[in-house]
This record gives C-alpha cells, sequence and structure tokens, in this order.
C-alpha cells in the first residue's frame, strides 16, 4: 500500500482526464465483433519515477493484446485521488473507467454506488487463487467491487554501514530501539529512526504493538481512546521527546525518504512499496546496505498493519467489458510476477509467489510472511475516513501540542460523530 506520496507526483488534472474517461460516449468500446475496443482510462496512484514507469509499460502491454483498446494512463497522486474519484463519479463526469483504489477506499467507493460489481465478469478470473486477507478488502455486502492487485505491510528499513559502525543489532521492541537510537547517536552523530508525523498510517504499528485498535467493526465500539491508544501515543510522543526519532508535520514522505537515502538517519519504518526509490539513494547504490526487519513489537507484540491496493471498475464506465478485461490483465499471475521482480511488491495471488521473479526477491519473500501476521483494519465504508481525525492528533502528539491522553479521547470523540450508534 503506497500511503501519502506528496503531490509532487505527474498528474492530469480532472479536466484532462474528462476528455477521455468512462464516463463520456467517446470512450464507448464494443465487443459485438468478438474483440475488445475502445477507451479504458485508468487512474494510477503509484510513485512516480520508479513504479509508475513499470506499470505504464505493463499497461501498454494490455494494448499489444488487445490492439482496438487505447488505454489512457494518468498518475494521480495517492493524497488526492480518494477524493478526486468520489467528486468526479458524484458529478458523473471525469471519472476513470478503472482506479487503483487503496484498500481502505474499496468499501467507501462501494457503499456510495461508484463501483461495478464484478461477481461473474471477466475481472475475476481464477477468483479462488487470491490470497484470503488481500481478498477480504474486495467485498462488500455480500459482493466483489474490487480485484486485489498487490498487498503489503511494513517493517523497519536500516541502514547497515550506519549498524556496523554503531555496532548495534537491530531492534526487537521499542525498548530496544531507544537503545539502538542512543547509541547510533553517540557513536555516529547520526539520528536512529525518522518518524513520519504527518501520515497516521505510521502510526498503526504502535497502536496495534500496544493491543489497540481504531474500531471493533463487530460490536460498532470505538476502541482508539481504550487504554491501549493511549499508551501507543505516550509510545511516539517517547521516542520523540528522548531523542530516538526525529520527525515533522509537513512534507514527511519527501523529508522521511530523503534523510533515509543520503544517510542522516539509521532507520525509517516503511513498506515494500518504497524500496524501488530507497535504492535510488546514495546510500545505497550498493543494493546489499539496505536491511529490513519486522517493526519493533510493543507490549502486546508485534502489530504492522495490512495495506494494499485494489484494481475497481467505476460503475458508470461506458466500456465495461474492456475494463473488466483490463482489471485481470493487470491482476494476472504473469503481471503480478512482473512486478515482484521489477518492483518487490507482493502478488496477491497463491499461484504467483512460485514464479521465479517473486522466488528470486529478497524483499518479496521478507515481506510475506509479514503480511500473513498483518494486523487488518476494519473493512467499513468509513475506514478511509478514520484517519483524517487521527492523523491531526496524532501529529500535535508528536510535535508537542496536545497529550496522549487528550489526542486518544478527542480521536474518539470524532469517530462517534462519524459513526451514527456507535457507542
Amino acid at each position: 500500500m503506497r500511503r501519502g506520496i506528496t503531490a509532487t507526483a505527474l498528474v492530469a488534472t480532472l479536466a484532462l482526464a474528462a476528455t477521455a474517461c468512462g464516463s463520456d460516449d467517446e470512450s464507448g468500446g464494443s465487443k459485438s465483433s468478438g474483440e475488445l475496443s475502445g477507451t479504458v482510462t485508468w487512474w494510477d496512484t503509484s510513485t512516480v519515477g520508479s513504479e509508475d514507469k513499470v506499470f505504464k509499460k505493463i499497461a501498454e502491454g494490455f494494448e499489444k493484446k488487445h490492439p482496438k483498446v487505447d488505454v489512457k494512463y494518468v498518475n494521480v497522486p495517492f493524497g488526492e485521488a480518494q477524493n478526486k474519484f468520489k467528486n468526479a463519479a458524484q458529478a458523473g463526469a471525469g471519472a476513470p473507467d478503472v482506479i487503483r483504489s487503496e484498500v481502505a477506499w474499496t468499501p467507501e467507493f462501494a457503499d456510495l454506488g461508484y463501483l461495478a460489481p464484478l461477481d461473474g465478469t471477466a475481472a475475476l478470473k481464477d477468483q479462488g487463487d487470491f490470497l484470503e486477507q488481500a481478498a477480504a478488502s474486495t467485498k462488500y455486502k455480500d459482493k466483489t467491487y474490487a480485484v486485489p492487485q498487490v498487498i503489503d505491510s511494513m517493517g523497519i528499513f536500516y541502514n547497515k554501514k550506519i549498524f556496523k559502525e554503531a555496532g548495534v543489532e537491530v531492534p526487537k521492541n521499542i525498548a530496544d530501539l531507544k537503545t539502538v537510537s542512543k547509541t547510533i547517536k553517540d557513536k555516529t552523530g547520526k539520528t536512529g529512526l525518522y518518524l513520519r508525523g504527518d501520515d497516521a498510517y505510521w502510526f498503526l504499528s504502535f497502536l496495534y504493538g500496544e493491543g489497540g485498535d481504531l474500531v471493533d467493526a463487530e460490536s460498532k465500539t470505538v476502541t482508539v481512546n481504550n487504554p491501549e491508544g493511549v499508551k501507543a501515543f505516550k509510545t511516539v510522543k517517547d521516542l520523540v521527546d528522548s531523542g530516538a526519532a526525529k520527525t515533522d508535520a509537513t512534507d514527511g514522505w519527501e523529508n522521511m525518504q530523503s534523510s533515509f537515502k543520503d544517510g542522516k538517519v539509521a532507520m525509517m519504518i516503511n513498506g515494500p512499496w518504497a524500496v524501488a526509490d530507497t535504492l535510488t539513494g546514495k546510500e545505497f547504490t550498493d543494493k546489499a546496505n539496505l536491511g529490513i526487519s519486522p517493526v519493533p513489537a510493543g507490549t502486546a507484540g508485534q502489530g504492522a498493519p495490512q495495506g494494499g491496493h485494489n484494481l475497481a471498475v467505476y460503475a458508470g464506465s461506458k466500456n465495461l467489458d474492456a475494463s473488466y478485461a483490463f482489471v485481470e490483465y493487470m491482476t494476472s499471475v504473469e503481471t503480478q510476477a512482473q512486478t515482484a521482480g521489477e518492483l518487490n511488491l507482493l502478488p496477491t495471488r497463491t499461484s504467483a509467489y512460485a514464479k521465479q521473479e517473486a522466488a528470486d526477491s529478497e524483499i518479496v519473500q521478507f515481506f510475506k510472511p509479514v503480511v500473513e501476521t498483518a494486523v487488518e483494519r476494519p473493512w467499513i465504508p468509513e475506514t478511509g475516513s478514520l484517519f483524517a481525525p487521527l492523523v491531526t492528533e496524532y501529529t500535535k502528539v508528536l510535535t508537542g501540542q496536545t497529550t496522549p491522553e487528550k489526542a486518544a479521547s478527542t480521536t474518539g470523540d470524532s469517530y462517534r460523530k462519524l459513526l451514527k450508534g456507535w457507542k
């Protein structure tokens, strides 16, 4: 799941996208002759400069298989895509035929009626081959509204040279993390950890590590303000206050990546979506210098969140047949093996892990067991909306503007306003 990428990414404006989008007459296609045709506009939300090049190249391969189909590739910054899609779908103009949806967006889009059900369509070829935990986020009210493209979780990325210079081992828990960071600072002058402070997804490993959660969907209860949530806020605050970690309130992705790639910090928490970009840094011209281990455990254990991306078809598409076929192609075993080999992204199909490209990727092999034990978020329509109030309080805690207790309480109150009738 590639989260929080800033708006520096290449993006076509909605006005431009609307000229070739699935809701316009000119994008209509036909299968009456047995051959797909027309236009399929795809909004990709992957990282510009690394992932986007590969996905664009793969999408062009679909055109070679179906010469009468024109794939309009549009890279939309991840942080903008959710609202842009909702605005375009609501307006009935400018929405793409296919969108790369973060897993939490899928039930929300489906609840709003913006996605086409995929059961019984070509998009769900070999449905039983998908990993159970990857397929979970594609369901809403007993229907399937997306196809899982990649699945991911988080780990701690570390600079092996800095660790060797400081004479430290990879931290296994939060106490270790503080000790290791202090030693790194004393021996090298470098900061131990860069803790991203402008995206609440980076808080989840600490929340889950303390045994907490945002909500309990089964009992319709808000839980973020439970003692476990307060403890998680205290943990991240202590990491910053103690000097074990540095953070910021803006441009978190860019600052985190540049600090780690330039060797200014020894560690960061990130996922497989960040590997390709990380390896472009001067510290990692020798790829072997990049180490990845499980996120340090909290008092309740390791709690890395499950993430990923799905491909969904807009309900208002004028070219559904070609869109279904495009989704099937982009989530096929062959395509997933290619992205595993070129981008170290984890497949969602069981059989793709047997392909050589996936088997040869150390990153894929490392994250596979991490994903299998990762903590799922609640797959409710409001899941994506839970992050806005959380990130506000998370940032305030890290920057000393509020206390952990107040942050947890305020977030819980915001959730109860959002989730009508929840305790």
